[in-house]
């Protein structure tokens, strides 16, 4: 019998699959009510509620499964579990349909001006002609970022013949036809879009996407929404073209800071709020219950679960034997990912050396779970990585060669998208560590780790010294600096790693210099 611990409030319902399983035996108290025996606990079900830290797996021996009724696992120290060899999921899209249907009742909401109407009859006034709205019909919606949530989005507002302009880097042309939107740049989308959402990750990239620089760029009375995360859109630059009225009104379900307390927007009329309601309906809260609920009686039926976010389930030997290789794919991927910053549609990763002695099938999974975290809006791990790449149209290919470029092992990556490529090579040196030897077709040497810039220029005099100059210009401290080229005078690239994270001051003078044809931030 199973022992299984629900540590936080699920309903019955939810946890319906657990109770009809004769082999499992469920206990619905918290970690630190007394009486409860950690030790022979196998499965543990939290929300948000329950911190499950390192020290707390050190009191359960026997976990072998922690699972997550929602999205988000801040609460979960992941990599403890993993070392330990305990599998971690989630329900990554049990609030797809109800974010979604905020979403869209938020800009219905907006439009036709509903809260403060009735805000107004409550206060014992009829002033219809003072609640004039918008019809959707006809309007420009522009989405920034289609994930799941945004294509549900989006196919409501076709519904109601509104026309889609997105931008989602990483969507590819082919998807779009098949959506049925139009594929642009962030700057198209700020200049013809009525209405526009997010709908990305909060990522250093993402944060403050939506500036003062870029509202600038809208339309006189557009309108946004933000029912994602708090801080992709600046508040602040927000309120203040909202002040000056070229920004026709907002609806947030989410703030940079929750509860937001004495906030600037909340001071405004045509400003609409809710308290991070997003995935707050019954059937919600329902569907992510379920679901974690089955995928721990899944694996207790010895078959794979489908939203795990780290590694299966594996021996201690074969986890150590495979453990440098899973860290250096996810490496390769994620180095990819920020190196190549338009939609692809074809990866084939060769595996040469010793590594071939290994299930390369789960590092090529690995490979892509790095490649699409902070890419998309879902959380991708070894299982549903070929699933997440076949639903956005990108051709994985895996091959076994002989060559591995005169190391033990090697992984190499070739990506195709819109007529060019980009080659990243990586290998695992015993008692050494991972390195990374060739990027985009230039030999090199360096440790996928930290905070790194990496810099393609002409081979010319003066250029590093000039990046030099600007870096310390910023008290910037260069921790390693890798060099490669292919001839002189051609073109070269640089590697660089700092202690911590290039601001963007300095990076945008960087991208001022002569010589530089590529520069971009890699965050490991």
């Amino acid at each position: 019998m199973h022992q299984i611990l629900v540590a936080d409030a699920i309903s019955a319902d939810g946890l319906q699959p657990l109770l009809e399983y004769e082999n499992a035996i469920l206990i619905e108290k918290k970690v630190t009510d007394p009486g409860v025996d950690l030790k022979n606990i196998e499965a543990l079900l939290v929300r948000s509620a329950t911190k499950v830290t390192e020290e707390l797996l050190e009191e359960m021996p026997n976990l072998k499964i922690i699972a997550r009724a929602g999205v988000g696992v801040d609460n979960i120290d992941v990599n403890a579990a993993t070392r330990r060899g305990i599998i971690v999921v989630n329900a990554p899209d049990g609030n797809t349909i109800s974010t979604a249907e905020h979403t869209f009742a938020m800009m219905a909401s907006l439009m036709r001006k509903i809260p403060q109407a009735h805000q107004s009859v409550k206060n014992l006034e009829w002033k219809r002609n003072a609640f004039v709205g918008q019809e959707l019909f006809g309007k420009s919606l522009g989405i920034v970022g289609l994930g799941r949530i945004g294509t549900e989005l989006a196919k409501r507002a076709k519904a109601f013949g509104m026309n889609i302009y997105v931008y989602d880097p990483f969507l590819t042309k082919e998807r779009a036809q098949q959506l049925k939107v139009e594929r642009c740049t962030l700057d198209e989308v700020l200049r013809q879009a009525d209405i526009i959402t997010v709908h990305t990750p909060l990522t250093p990239e993402t944060r403050g996407l939506i500036d003062a620089e870029a509202i600038k760029k809208t339309k006189q009375g557009v309108l946004f929404l933000n029912c994602a995360r708090g801080g992709i859109i600046d508040e602040q630059a927000l309120a203040e073209y909202i002040g000056n009225g070229h920004v026709g009104g907002a609806a947030l379900d989410v703030f940079a800071v929750e509860p937001p307390g004495e906030h600037p927007l909340l001071k405004y009329d045509n400003v609409i709020v809710t308290p991070h309601l997003g995935a707050s309906t019954k059937e919600a809260q329902l569907n992510v219950a379920t679901q974690v609920a089955k995928e721990v009686r899944t694996y207790f039926e010895d078959k794979p679960v489908s939203n795990s976010i780290n590694l299966p389930a594996m021996s201690k030997d074969i986890y150590e034997k495979i453990r440098p290789f899973h860290h250096l794919s996810k490496q390769i991927g994620a180095i990819l990912s920020q190196c190549v910053r338009v939609g692809v549609h074809e990866l084939t990763i060769t595996y040469a050396g010793t590594v071939t002695e290994l299930e390369t099938s789960y590092l090529t999974k690995a490979l892509l779970a790095g490649f699409f975290k902070d890419r998309i809006d879902v959380h991708v791990n070894e299982v549903n990585a070929l699933l997440a790449a076949k639903e956005r149209g990108i051709t994985v290919g895996e091959k076994i060669a002989g060559d591995s470029f005169g190391y033990a092992n090697s992984i190499t990556v070739v990506t195709k998208m819109n007529g060019h490529q980009f080659t990243i090579r990586g290998t695992y040196i015993e008692n050494y560590g991972p390195r990374i030897v060739c990027l985009n077709d230039f030999n090199i040497d360096f440790l996928p780790e930290g905070n790194l810039l990496y810099i393609q220029h002409m081979d010319r005099p003066g250029v590093i010294g000039r990046v030099g100059k600007i870096l310390g210009d910023h008290s910037i401290n260069i921790a390693t600096m890798q060099v490669g080229r292919k001839e002189i005078g051609g073109e070269a690239i640089m590697i660089l790693s700092f202690d911590k994270p290039l601001e963007d001051p300095a990076l945008e003078l960087l991208k001022t210099l002569d010589d530089i044809v590529f520069i971009t931030r890699i965050n490991l």
